[in-house]
């Protein structure tokens, strides 16, 4: 079942009853004529709290995480800035968990390969539905070595983002640089919350990246799985600002549009499904590799919409 994703913008109280989550506006200045409005938590994958004076209780925070949803909160400039996930949400996360520890050199090796040409497959595939030329990032797909010790990453994102935007705006990739990165970081903030909780779902440390590596972060392993989800992130921006002459801010209705994200279909082996569930799939397939079920990922490839 696809899971719904919801941003909360308005200053509200956010409580549990009969396992619903409830926001409520009473004694909200300014929003007191609002009706309460209900959603099953059961129906929650993803949760945004934008607006600073949204208080919430510990009850539903409970109720949230026992049923895998991830809690993304937002700052001052409504930017993500924090995710709350589930400890515990696999019958067999111990095994998994030492599974993924013991996890050997080369195993991971070949993991961040496949890793690697899935991303510059799904990145030749996006310029290509712009009538880009990408034929330099599909040779550097298939010339992936174990690892990526040839750093093929690096090389087809020099390329990439030199030709995904109109060369109207002067576009360099950098998190806080200019339009439309600010879509482009809201986008994979959804993606890493998607992400992480398929991985906790699947008994996996998220912290635990198979490249990744830093002290600091708590979901490397997420960072590492969403590598070749990004370039459907920069579907999404780049159709925006084909039809948007301005993306300074980050308005509602921008916001909107990258919120569908979890629901898009993307093509994984011979079958179509939303991006959330696909997740779910590439998060089980890592397992199995960690537990020697298998030895190849599954990761998702766009799906021709003409």
């Amino acid at each position: 079942m696809i899971k719904r994703t919801i941003c909360i913008e308005n200053p509200c109280h956010l409580k549990c009853r009969n396992m619903q989550m409830v926001v409520n506006y009473e004694h909200i200045k300014g929003y007191e004529n609002l009706s309460e409005k209900t959603v099953p938590i059961e129906d929650i994958g993803i949760l945004v709290l934008e607006h600073q004076q949204i208080t919430i209780s510990h009850y539903l925070l409970d109720k949230l995480v026992a049923n895998n949803a991830a809690v993304i909160t937002c700052n001052e400039t409504h930017h993500p800035s924090g995710m709350m996930l589930p400890l515990e949400s696999n019958s067999i996360q111990s095994e998994r968990f030492r599974a993924q520890i013991e996890a050997t050199g080369p195993l991971k090796k070949q993991l961040w390969q496949q890793t690697i040409k899935a991303k510059l497959s799904n990145q030749a595939a996006v310029l290509k539905k712009w009538g880009i030329r990408h034929n330099y990032l599909t040779k550097l797909a298939q010339d992936v070595k174990s690892g990526d010790a040839g750093n093929n990453e690096a090389k087809g994102a020099a390329y990439y983002w030199s030709h995904l935007f109109p060369d109207a705006w002067q576009f360099f990739r950098k998190r806080e640089g200019p339009p439309p990165n600010n879509l482009l970081n809201y986008g994979y903030a959804i993606l890493r919350a998607t992400m992480a909780r398929a991985i906790t779902g699947a008994g996996l440390l998220p912290a635990l990246g198979i490249f990744h590596r830093n002290r600091y972060n708590a979901y490397c392993l997420a960072d590492d799985m969403m590598e070749p989800y990004r370039p459907f992130v920069d579907v999404i921006v780049r159709s925006i600002i084909d039809k948007t002459s301005s993306v300074e801010n980050l308005t509602q209705e921008l916001k909107v549009q990258l919120l569908k994200l979890p629901t898009i279909d993307v093509l994984l082996g011979d079958e179509t499904s939303p991006l959330m569930i696909a997740t779910q799939r590439t998060a089980a397939s890592l397992a199995r590799c960690y537990t020697g079920e298998q030895r190849k990922l599954l990761y998702p490839e766009m799906v021709d919409n003409g």
